[in-house]
C-alpha cells in the first residue's frame, strides 16, 4: 500500500474482489497451468502434490497450500521470465474471463473519481499489472518472496483472504478518513468486509451464497452476462 501524506482528498473509495468477481474463476490454477504449460519439463516438480492437499484437508489453511503450488510449479524461475509470463497471462485475460458487470462498475467507479482498489488473495506476480490495466489506483493481494531475481515462493504477507480482508478495508479507512467505502466480492468469506462497508454488493455468487447473504440483508447481483 503506498500511504499518501496530509489529509486524504478520497471521498470514495471502491474495493473489488478479483476471482469470482472481476473474472468468472480463479486465475491462480490457471496462471500457473499456463506457465507449466510453457514448460513442460517442470511437470514432474508436481510428483510431490499429494502432500499439500493431504495437509490442506487437515489444516485448511490456504495460504500454505498456495505457496506450495507456487514452488512446486515456479519455484527457481528467474525474476525476467516470471514477468514475461505474467504480462502475457494478464494481456490474454479477455471477454471469455472478465465479467461484463465487473467492468462496467469499475468504470463508472473511474467515471465519478472514486480510488478504485483490487483487493485480492491472488498474488502479486501479476494481481497488480492486472490492476493497472483495468485503470486501478491501487491492489493490495498476497506477497510471494524472490531471493534476489529467482522466485523463492513463500508468501510475504498473509493470504489476503476473509478477516485479512476486512484488515486491509479498515487500514484504507485509517489512510482516507470519512470516505464512503464500496465492497464488491462473490464468496461466503467475503461477508466479513462487505458487511463493514457502507455499499456492498455480492456478485456471481451460487444459490446458497445469495441465501446466506439476504440473512445478512446484503444485495446480490449477477455481473456474468
Amino acid at each position: 500500500m503506498n500511504d499518501s501524506p496530509g489529509v486524504s482528498s478520497v471521498r470514495r473509495i471502491a474495493v473489488f474482489d478479483l476471482d469470482g468477481t472481476i473474472t468468472r474463476r480463479d486465475t491462480l490454477l490457471p496462471y500457473l497451468l499456463g506457465w507449466l504449460r510453457r514448460r513442460p519439463g517442470r511437470w514432474w516438480r508436481l510428483w510431490a502434490l499429494p502432500g499439500p492437499l493431504l495437509r490442506f484437508a487437515v489444516d485448511h489453511d490456504r495460504g500454505r497450500l498456495k505457496s506450495a503450488l507456487i514452488r512446486m510449479a515456479m519455484g527457481g524461475a528467474a525474476r525476467s521470465e516470471v514477468e514475461a509470463w505474467s504480462r502475457e497471462f494478464v494481456a490474454g485475460l479477455d471477454g471469455r474471463q472478465l465479467c461484463p458487470g465487473a467492468l462496467a462498475a469499475i468504470a463508472e467507479h473511474r467515471r465519478t473519481g472514486d480510488h478504485l482498489v483490487l483487493l485480492s488473495a491472488s498474488v502479486d506476480l501479476y494481481v497488480p499489472a492486472l490492476a493497472a490495466r483495468l485503470g486501478f489506483a491501487e491492489s493490495i493481494c498476497t506477497g510471494v518472496a524472490w531471493r534476489g531475481e529467482v522466485l523463492d515462493g513463500a508468501l510475504t504477507t498473509p493470504n489476503r483472504r476473509a478477516a485479512e480482508k476486512l484488515r486491509c478495508v479498515q487500514e484504507l479507512r485509517v489512510r482516507h478518513p470519512g470516505a464512503r467505502c464500496a465492497a464488491y466480492g462473490n464468496a461466503r468469506s467475503d461477508f466479513v468486509h462487505l458487511a463493514a462497508v457502507e455499499d456492498p454488493l455480492l456478485v456471481n455468487a451460487g444459490w446458497r451464497t445469495r441465501r446466506a447473504a439476504g440473512r445478512l440483508q446484503l444485495r446480490a447481483m449477477d455481473w456474468r452476462r
